[in-house]
């Protein structure tokens, strides 16, 4: 698998950090994990084929993890010569399918029938998924319908944590996973319940004890703190303060 942390950003609009989207890319499957604001010109600007985008996984359905989903449908349905046939199917926790008629009504019928296959299947807890890795989900702490995902295959699994705050059933489902993509929101001075703080991010990576702990979903003032200081005197594995571009190639077992 390969992961591409396209947008490490938040809501508090930067530069540096679109809004929230990842990445995973294995033999058969493009799976976009969230497709937030500056997501698809991302896609661009990094030089992903992004024609060739499988599934969409929204973790929740705040616009800063969907917001350029319908700039993303509209490209595919408009921007590719010869035009798309192939099918894109977008996953997402219940709800999902009355958030796109909600933004069908807004932007018009071709966002749910843009003239290739395109299927809305909401995911529970109870199921896994196999579209090329086997994908399930677990709620988190956030929004009613917040979950977290996690994409196996060929032995090695990467957990996204989406936006949550702090959860010891998180870290149980999510243990000993290869990648844990968390969100490093706020620093502990503004902490709320919703979002780690580097503190909280420590704890749920010492509890769920990952290989690789890579951060992201980044407020500016989180980048004020020494987040590694304080993620290092709670877990001392390997950790990345992930980039918009960053990339990390994972193996299979067998390789």
């Amino acid at each position: 698998m390969r992961l591409v942390t396209l947008g490490t950003g938040t809501i508090a609009l930067s530069p540096q950090r679109t809004c929230a989207g990842h990445l995973v890319e294995a033999p058969g499957v493009r799976l976009l994990l969230d497709c937030g604001s500056g997501v698809a010109h991302r896609l661009a600007e990094l030089g992903v084929e992004w024609q060739a985008i499988t599934h969409v996984a929204l973790t929740h359905f705040h616009i800063d993890h969907h917001g350029d989903l319908p700039t993303l449908v509209f490209a595919l349905k408009y921007g590719m010569l010869p035009a798309r046939s192939a099918p894109l199917e977008i996953i997402g926790p219940v709800g999902t399918r009355a958030l796109f008629d909600r933004l069908a009504a807004a932007y018009g019928e071709w966002l749910t029938a843009p003239g290739f296959p395109l299927t809305i299947r909401e995911i529970t807890p109870d199921d896994a998924l196999d579209i090329g890795v086997r994908l399930t989900c677990h709620p988190v702490p956030h929004t009613p319908e917040s979950v977290a995902y996690s994409i196996e295959r060929g032995g090695r699994r990467v957990v996204y944590t989406g936006d949550t705050g702090p959860s010891p059933a998180l870290a149980a489902w999510a243990h000993g996973c290869d990648v844990l993509l968390c969100e490093c929101s706020l620093p502990a001075e503004m902490a709320i319940p919703e979002h780690l703080t580097p503190e909280q991010c420590g704890e749920l990576a010492a509890a769920a004890a990952p290989k690789h702990l890579a951060l992201t979903h980044f407020y500016p003032p989180v980048e004020w703190v020494d987040i590694r200081e304080r993620i290092e005197a709670r877990y001392t594995g390997r950790v990345t303060l992930a980039s918009d571009g960053w990339v990390l190639e994972i193996e299979d077992e067998a390789c």
